[in-house]
């Protein structure tokens, strides 16, 4: 089972756990890249190398821009390659509950940009020649209880609504009482539900390793790899400064960080959330190629995926909560009951990783120049469907930075009120909740560093320690100690021992064992405590 992996695997992946995509795309399989080592002149520079930064360098690209990508560790190594796949226009949020935030005209947009995200995935599919999938396919979602429940016939006038929404929207939705999933063949009956046309899913790190390749390829395209953005600098024209020491300079930067690298501003306008996904062997064409989502509050969500000449993987996710504030263990165990109590001739669990999502008080992306910037762009908030919103982010900051005027960009632009003013209530009692994290400044996770299991951590923080302690004690047995105050609004972190890191609980931020920032909106590393941490950190940031 590829769950727990070697410590270089940081350099790969944001989690100490290993998504299923490496079954046929393993990390080695990845492109490679030199570290940038002198200071150098593009169009346009993009920070970051997952579905976001990729779509804006081929979009600027096959529009004769010249594009130089960065990414802090190798390529792929973010949220995109711990994904679960789906491409949809069925949003997670509902269109009914977008309409509320932006208006009927708004859900349309919302609509028309995720199903040309859809159709552009499959465009350069078949333009690049990508062996990576790609299929239309319908969406389901159901009630998360069984019929014959109260609760399943609310759940169902809600889809009904959903689906009248959805339609209204220009999305191909229908409601089908008795609607049921072909292969399903355990006891809980949750017959009755949508059917979304024209979804569709695919192989995401086989799509991107593609596009990289194509793109490594063409003479207005360099990347380099452990290059980290330390600082961005506005003038008539933009330097991207790099913790190497280097300058990038640029008529424009894209920061497609999953989040951006800045204090506060529209970070305090999301939330962020850990999710978690396994995937388990099945038998091939048991059960129908879709899409399934349920209805629960943190809603289980399916798709598959190729395995072998026998079996697919079907790959679930879900119990999110967010990130740094509540335990992690049981949550892969429930979604592999889940999985076996509906389909009876499951097999092993072979993979099991969580991901980030990071959700917009209002629903929708931010997508565009970035508060108080003229030429320094943004995506971030992907809220559960980070593959299209990566993908049509692409084609927005293209249009954005050519001057060519896009119907999507008032919905997605970062610097958007009216929605924002919306959802103050929300935001205020998000903002509330995070800020009351700085209680951990009162609390220790353990009494002492013997109390520790090997490959383990916590938060040591007692009257005789200066400050909190991030202490780690490795499978030999050795402790790797570093400040437990996160760089970036100085909260004091969590162990996260699924994924073996330090999760910040105010605003996302997280760090692998070994202290190495692999997720913003830090920016920086946490700071070792003594020589062999120091050491370890050093050791795995050159693996």
């Amino acid at each position: 089972m590829a769950t727990m992996a070697h410590p270089e695997q940081w350099m790969n992946t944001s989690g100490g756990t290993t998504p299923v995509w490496v079954h046929k795309m393993p990390f080695s399989k990845y492109p490679r890249f030199e570290t940038l080592s002198h200071d150098i002149k593009t169009d346009v520079c993009v920070v970051g190398s997952g579905i976001a930064g990729i779509s804006a360098a081929y979009e600027l690209i096959t529009r004769g821009k010249r594009v130089t990508m960065i990414e802090a560790r190798n390529v792929l190594s973010g949220e995109s390659g711990r994904t679960s796949g789906h491409l949809s226009n069925a949003l997670d949020d509902g269109y009914s509950e977008i309409a509320k935030k932006h208006g009927e005209h708004g859900a349309k947009v919302a609509a028309d940009s995720h199903t040309w995200a859809i159709d552009r995935a499959a465009d350069i599919t078949k333009k690049l020649r990508l062996d990576c999938e790609f299929r239309y396919l319908p969406a389901i979602e159901i009630s998360q209880y069984p019929r014959g429940d109260p609760n399943h016939d609310k759940e169902v006038r809600i889809i009904r609504e959903e689906v009248e929404a959805a339609s209204r929207a220009g999305v191909h939705a229908s409601f089908r009482e008795g609607l049921a999933v072909q292969g399903w063949d355990g006891k809980p009956d949750q017959r009755d539900g949508a059917l979304f046309a024209g979804q569709a899913t695919f192989h995401p790190t086989k799509y991107m390793v593609g596009m990289l390749e194509w793109l490594k390829n063409h003479p207005n395209f360099q990347c380099f790899t452990h290059t980290r953005m330390a600082t961005i600098e506005e003038n008539d024209i933009v330097q991207v400064r790099t913790v190497n020491g280097n300058t990038i300079t640029a008529k424009d930067v894209v920061e497609a960080t999953c989040v951006p690298i800045q204090k506060l501003s529209i970070i305090a306008e999301m939330e962020f959330m850990r999710t978690y996904c396994i995937a388990i062997r099945v038998p091939k064409n048991y059960i129908e190629d879709c899409l399934l989502y349920d209805q629960a509050e943190a809603y289980k969500y399916l798709r598959f995926t190729d395995c072998d000449e026998n079996d697919d993987y079907l790959v679930i996710g879900g119990c999110d909560h967010k990130v740094g504030q509540e335990q992690v263990e049981g949550r892969f165990d429930e979604l592999e009951t889940w999985v076996r109590e509906r389909f009876t001739k499951a097999g092993s669990v072979d993979y099991k990783w969580s991901g980030q999502i990071f959700e917009p008080v209002d629903y929708m992306a931010f997508i565009g120049k970035n508060q108080g910037m003229n030429h320094t762009y943004v995506v971030t908030g992907d809220s559960g469907n980070g593959l299209t919103h990566g993908i049509l982010a692409g084609k927005l900051i293209a249009d954005e930075i050519e001057g060519v005027e896009n119907p999507w960009a008032s919905l997605y632009n970062p610097k958007r009120l009216a929605s924002i003013a919306k959802s103050l209530p929300r935001m205020v009692g998000h903002d509330l909740q995070i800020n009351a994290q700085y209680k951990r400044y009162f609390e220790t996770d353990i009494k002492d560093i013997e109390d520790l299991a090997v490959g383990s951590g916590g938060v040591l923080n007692k009257a005789d320690t200066a400050a909190p302690m991030a202490v780690y004690k490795d499978e030999g047995g050795q402790t790797h100690r570093f400040s437990a105050i996160c760089p970036h609004m100085k909260a004091v972190l969590s162990w996260n021992a699924a994924e073996k890191s330090w999760d910040c609980p105010v605003h996302g931020s997280r760090f692998s064992c070994e202290g190495v920032c692999v997720e913003g909106p830090a920016k920086s590393n946490l700071r070792p405590l003594d020589d062999f941490s120091k050491a370890k950190q050093h050791e795995q940031e050159a693996l």
